[in-house]
């Protein structure tokens, strides 16, 4: 038995699977249908320029052309909304976040604290990277929230848990030296 791309792509992926894949390499194949997201996305984001049209002033937003705005989306909105610039404040906040979670990961003296520190670090660094990825159309929509932006109780508790977890292995990383 052969295994190879045609085996995995026609007998192993559902057909919603084989439908991302294909409006990940041409979103304009479907505009009406599954690439529908993705291509107001990118409207969006290339309409707010370099300063954005303002707070709620974005039309691809304000009219409901973005499915999911709110949630799987969000990035679009800070694009349109506050333009290339403040979509750069938003990743450099995220890479502020992750530099400082690196630096607290790297002071653990047990090994534990220090791998949690950097799993914490790659599942937020996964989170960011897909969903921004996802919205300018170089990632596969799968529905990944934008870690303490996107709208959701479930993804910000989990996050928050994640990070307070890592705050505490802090604290107590000068008490292991004295036992």
């Amino acid at each position: 038995m052969v295994v190879g791309v045609d085996f995995f792509y026609n007998k192993v992926l559902q057909p919603h699977q084989r439908q991302r894949i294909e409006v990940l390499i041409n979103p304009s194949a479907d505009p009406l249908g599954k690439g529908w997201n993705v291509t107001q996305s990118k409207i969006a984001i290339g309409s707010g320029g370099l300063l954005g049209k303002g707070f709620l002033q974005g039309t691809q937003t304000k009219f409901d052309f973005v499915p999911e705005q709110s949630t799987d989306f969000i990035f679009c909105t800070v694009g349109e909304e506050f333009g290339w610039m403040g979509s750069l404040v938003v990743i450099g906040l995220y890479l502020t976040l992750l530099w400082r979670i690196i630096y607290v990961a790297e002071r653990q003296k047990s090994v534990f604290g220090r791998t949690y520190g950097y799993c914490v670090a790659s599942v937020l660094f996964f989170h960011i990277t897909v969903n921004m990825g996802m919205t300018i159309g170089l990632a596969p929509v799968v529905g990944i929230p934008l870690p303490f932006f996107s709208y959701g109780g479930s993804s910000l508790w989990s996050f928050t848990i994640l990070l307070f977890s890592l705050l505490a292995l802090d604290a107590y990383r000068k008490q292991d030296l004295l036992r």
